[in-house]
């Protein structure tokens, strides 16, 4: 028998380990838990180091406090050595980088059409109450290994919505960063990536006054009036952050 082996995520260990006793008594089930998302990480990264990946995360939508219409962002959990939370959200779109053929659905207290679009986005593939009946539950677990969808049909209009809206946002968002100069757009990776001013002169070999200047051409081409701004523009526009692992964007040169 080929056995589902599924990894359920939430910060409420009552629920989840409940809801993993529940699915281990099907025959073709085999559950683990995690109470947070780092946790739910390194048991990722152990099944696949042990050729045992997980076909199925069930990830609780308000996993970390999730705030409602952030977009979510797929940072590294782990930054400088240190662990740090990791909502819902983001586990999702970590994960769907991370680790591709995992699918996961997200598991919600209410039917919310903008989150579950911004799930979507993300690369889940369901949407399911948390008080759904463990019947339905199993049907989207299958469903999404067949490489189905599963949203409620309440939902369904309004997150169609959500999806045209950003589709109509990211188009202008990413006019808007077409209009910047390569260097420009380094500058906006960098800060994509949360560096600062200084960070950024020491990795591009450039003076923070110079930097201070892209910033602001920067700031003033997207048409915002904050780097958090920026940052969340770039990101509807698709651009991710500056590897910060690797050498440095661009070596030579005197400061400028």
């Amino acid at each position: 028998m080929v056995r589902i082996r599924v990894l359920v995520v939430d910060d409420h260990r009552i629920f989840a380990e409940s809801l993993a006793a529940a699915l281990a008594a099907e025959p073709d089930v085999e559950v683990s838990a995690a109470g947070s998302g780092p946790a739910a990480l390194r048991s990722l990264e152990r099944a696949a180091a042990e050729g045992r990946r997980f076909d199925v995360l069930l990830v609780d939508a308000d996993l970390g406090g999730s705030v409602p219409g952030v977009r979510p962002a797929a940072v590294p959990v782990r930054e400088n050595g240190e662990e740090g939370l990791v909502d819902g959200l983001s586990l999702v779109a970590g994960v769907r980088t991370a680790q591709p053929g995992v699918r996961i659905v997200v598991l919600a207290e209410r039917d919310e059409p903008r989150r579950a679009a911004l799930a979507l986005q993300a690369g889940a593939s369901g949407w399911v109450a948390k008080d759904c009946s463990l019947s339905r539950l199993l049907t989207v677990i299958r469903g999404v290994l067949r490489d189905e969808t599963h949203l409620p049909p309440a939902l369904l209009t309004g997150v169609l919505r959500e999806l045209t809206a950003a589709r109509k946002h990211r188009t202008e968002s990413e006019r808007l960063v077409e209009s910047l100069t390569p260097r420009e757009r380094e500058v906006l990776r960098c800060m994509v990536a949360g560096l600062g001013r200084k960070a950024v002169a020491e990795r591009l070999y450039l003076s923070p006054h110079t930097v201070r200047t892209h910033m602001q051409n920067v700031l003033g081409k997207l048409g915002v009036h904050s780097t958090l701004a920026a940052v969340a523009l770039a990101r509807r526009a698709g651009v991710g952050p500056v590897d910060l692992t690797g050498d440095v964007v661009e070596r030579g040169g005197q400061l400028a």
